[in-house]
């Protein structure tokens, strides 16, 4: 390279040298903030700036607090007259002689004449309108009179509300309506509507542990419910499978819309059923499906 810059620019070798110097140089300066932050160590939070914080939090909020005395209660307080006084019945002006503002004791008249009481001289905290200077310097003088008889007068006691409870019943599931339903203790008016339309959706029910297919009744539910309900042997809806549509089948909520298209195509190739034997023959029917559809078809 130094030949080269030789021969095109006239460059000597000390001259070469010298420029080589000042390119390292600046490649030199480039590379020192991206080494620093490579390398630059980590810094670790103080371990007690949560503590610091709150500090800080904590002398804020009294600071606050004494500039809002001073812009709403301003010269009051070298004036204020301390003495004992019960929160309950001092009126607005006892208050403006303790070092309130006529805003601060009329805020505090306005609490207790709407029925709010001071039970014990630390319910002045609650007061916004009292900060925690002026609550420290009153604290000593709060005096508050016996509130019991006057408590009595104006506020009655909590009355525990008796509620009905339903009386045991023998509900019939498969004729009953869900206003009937309802009354059975642990069925509600949403359960009872439900029942009353998966019976329907079904064509009745042949036995009582179908209630545990409705949505939300687990066997818990059942197991709880059990001894009230009873099951008529009605005659139930049943659809002939050789005549059926899909449509027709498509109600019944133990069959899928694979296995209601497999029994249809089944039909058209090998002809009507003859019996449960028949629908055997058809993989994606396994028995315990066969079972439950049984008694709602016909062949």
């Amino acid at each position: 390279m130094r030949i080269w810059l030789n021969k095109n620019f006239g460059f000597s070798k000390g001259e070469f040298n010298g420029l080589l110097f000042l390119v390292s140089i600046i490649l030199l300066l480039k590379a020192i903030p991206l080494l620093y932050s490579a390398y630059k160590p980590i810094e670790k939070d103080d371990p007690n700036l949560l503590s610091r914080i709150q500090n800080i939090t904590l002398a804020d909020e009294k600071y606050a607090s004494e500039i809002r005395d001073r812009i709403e209660n301003p010269g009051r307080e070298d004036n204020s007259k301390l003495f004992k006084f019960d929160p309950n019945t001092l009126d607005a002006t006892g208050w403006q002689h303790l070092g309130l503002s006529p805003k601060q004791a009329q805020a505090i008249v306005n609490y207790t004449q709407k029925g709010g009481r001071f039970y014990k001289a630390e319910d002045l905290k609650k007061m916004y309108t009292i900060s925690p200077k002026m609550y420290a310097k009153l604290l000593p003088y709060v005096n508050i009179a016996n509130q019991q008889g006057d408590f009595s007068k104006k506020f009655t006691p909590f009355e525990k509300k008796e509620y009905v409870k339903k009386a045991a019943v023998i509900v019939d599931i498969n004729l009953a309506d869900s206003a009937k339903l309802d009354e059975i203790k642990g069925i509600g008016g949403a359960f009872a509507s439900r029942i009353v339309k998966y019976r329907n959706r079904l064509g009745g029910f042949y036995k009582k542990e179908q209630l545990m297919e409705v949505y939300g009744l687990d066997a818990n539910k059942y197991a709880a419910i059990e001894s009230q309900v009873s099951m008529s042997a009605i005659p139930l809806k049943q659809v002939n499978i050789n005549t059926a549509t899909f449509n027709d089948l498509k109600a019944n909520p133990y069959l899928s819309y694979k296995q209601i298209n497999a029994i249809l195509q089944y039909r058209k190739q090998h002809g009507n059923y003859v019996g449960s034997t028949d629908l055997k023959k058809i993989v994606i029917l396994n028995q315990e499906v066969i079972d439950k559809i049984l008694p709602y078809i016909s062949f």
